[in-house]
């Protein structure tokens, strides 16, 4: 919409907007597999181990018009994940059932499929040389954003003078080199050799809390628990499991902003949580920004 009006560059591509949402129940099962279910009408539904006491069902397919910033799961999806997961479980899933929801829109390209199930998830570029050079993106996910970075980069690099070449196929994300500088494919098993190396690493944090720490930030644990040698280094406990040191961590490393960019979206810590944690975490950010008026960088280098 902005190429369009802003910029006042029609386009010969446009975007389609599905929104796929999940819920979160209780755990069905007790092993670490996931499962893929196959509705009649063609569509699939995955029911996946997640945060260790529920499982996450998902997703949809639906064509979407409203506001992107106030997207939400409604009741039809909710009956519907429910009632196709029952097909398969011994136990009925209902919606009272469900803990937790979420709903995100793709912006998928417009392909002219009947079933927004059957839309393309493939992603295509524009490059426009009138003026200065602007690039376009449509569609893609973010299993390929990797790819489609790369491509992207590849096609303004000339405009940019970059001669760097790529690269990011041989990188680790932040907190991923567990096993070196280059991405590699490990077993379960030397994960779970690393989590107990970093439990000897840090013997005074109880092992629970040292292997959520490690599935949640990989290497980067050492940054979040640098220069602190016993519990009471950790700050106030402002939650069972959340100390005031994660907080200042994911502020100053993971722009968080408030209490729901900690509890929900760098970590599914909400759903462990009391129900009045959020209000309980906003006022001891609110609290240490007052302190401190250049909020992140005092609460950075506390």
């Amino acid at each position: 919409q902005f190429v369009k009006t802003a910029a006042h560059q029609p386009s010969s591509k446009a975007v389609r907007l599905i929104k796929g949402s999940h819920i979160v129940v209780k755990k069905l099962y007790d092993h670490p597999y996931a499962y893929i279910f196959q509705h009649p009408d063609g569509r699939v539904v995955f029911a996946i181990p997640f945060e260790e006491e529920f499982t996450l069902i998902g997703t949809t397919d639906h064509d979407y018009h409203g506001d992107t910033d106030t997207v939400t799961i409604d009741a039809e999806e909710i009956s519907y994940l429910c009632e196709l997961t029952s097909r398969y479980f011994r136990k009925m899933i209902v919606p009272a059932d469900v803990v937790w929801s979420y709903s995100g829109v793709r912006p998928l390209v417009e392909d002219d499929a009947s079933d927004a199930a059957a839309v393309t998830r493939d992603y295509r570029f524009e490059l426009e040389h009138d003026g200065a050079p602007m690039l376009s993106v449509f569609g893609g996910k973010i299993t390929t954003f990797r790819k489609l970075a790369e491509e992207a980069v590849d096609m303004v690099a000339p405009a940019l003078s970059n001669r760097h070449g790529r690269w990011t196929v041989d990188a680790c994300l932040p907190g991923g080199d567990l096993f070196g500088p280059r991405p590699v494919n490990r077993a379960v098993l030397e994960f779970d050799q690393y989590v107990q190396h970093q439990q000897q690493t840090y013997p005074w944090l109880p092992p629970k809390l040292v292997t959520r720490y490690a599935r949640a930030y990989g290497t980067r644990i050492g940054m979040l628990l640098a220069g602190r040698v016993c519990i009471g280094d950790m700050g106030q406990e402002i939650a069972p499991g959340l100390f005031a040191a994660e907080v200042i961590y994911l502020i100053r490393h993971e722009w968080a902003a408030d209490a729901r960019d900690i509890l929900w979206r760098r970590s599914k810590l909400g759903l462990h949580l009391a129900p009045d944690t959020e209000q309980k975490l906003n006022s001891w950010i609110a609290a240490h920004r007052a302190e401190r008026p250049h909020a992140r960088s005092a609460l950075a280098d506390k």
